[in-house]
């Protein structure tokens, strides 16, 4: 229903988008990955900076290391950070970044259950706390996990190339150009965000 509604909006509010939507039709809603918003969160910090693929295999590896399951953050904070990182080839900033994110957790400075209910820039002022989940990351977590319809990650590299193409820019957009690109698109922003990486098939896990 929302991607119907979305596509709607956007052929009829912006003629450039309206011809990403005549060639990749209705998007299809993001599948549900069956993770804990903590979860989704440690894969985040894992794969942070790596193409998929490699993403996939530490993000892997880390669960291998807890018997093949997202840890808690108590058995996070438990774990030797030195046997974490070799086991999953993590680096040690993101063993760093792991530890921030279960200590927040832990001692309930994020309430994670909370997130569902507050407003987007909440939500992101409430995740740039930990260390290592920036505002890119706490967007593409908006977007993808709970599934707000009215995300402009403006600092998204996909979305500002398929803006350029898309728009015959003379380069990138800065972060002001792009929003008033997007002033259109509202309120469906998210959506515009995946047509533009539809254009260039490079969407963030």
């Amino acid at each position: 229903m929302s991607a119907a509604a979305a596509a709607a909006h956007l052929a009829g509010a912006d003629p450039v988008m309206g011809g990403l939507v005549a060639v990749h039709g209705v998007l299809p809603e993001p599948e549900p990955r069956g993770e804990t918003l903590y979860g989704t969160l440690v894969r985040a910090i894992a794969g942070q900076q790596l193409s998929v693929l490699v993403a996939r295999k530490i993000h892997a590896r880390l669960l291998e290391f807890f018997d093949g399951r997202t840890p808690t953050p108590a058995e996070v904070l438990a774990a030797d950070p030195e046997a974490m990182r070799a086991a999953a080839g993590l680096s040690r900033a993101k063993v760093t970044f792991l530890r921030s994110l279960a200590g927040h957790v832990e001692d309930g400075s994020l309430e994670l259950e909370r997130l569902e209910e507050l407003p987007d820039a909440e939500v992101v002022a409430e995740l740039v706390q930990v260390k290592g989940l920036g505002v890119w990351t706490a967007q593409v977590f908006l977007l993808f996990t709970l599934g707000r319809p009215d995300i402009l990650i403006v600092g998204d590299l996909g979305v500002r190339r398929g803006a350029e193409r898309a728009y015959g820019l003379a380069g990138l957009p800065a972060p002001a150009e792009l929003e008033g690109l997007a002033e259109p698109w509202r309120p469906w922003r998210s959506y515009a965000c995946r047509y533009l990486w539809a254009s260039l098939a490079n969407a963030p896990e």
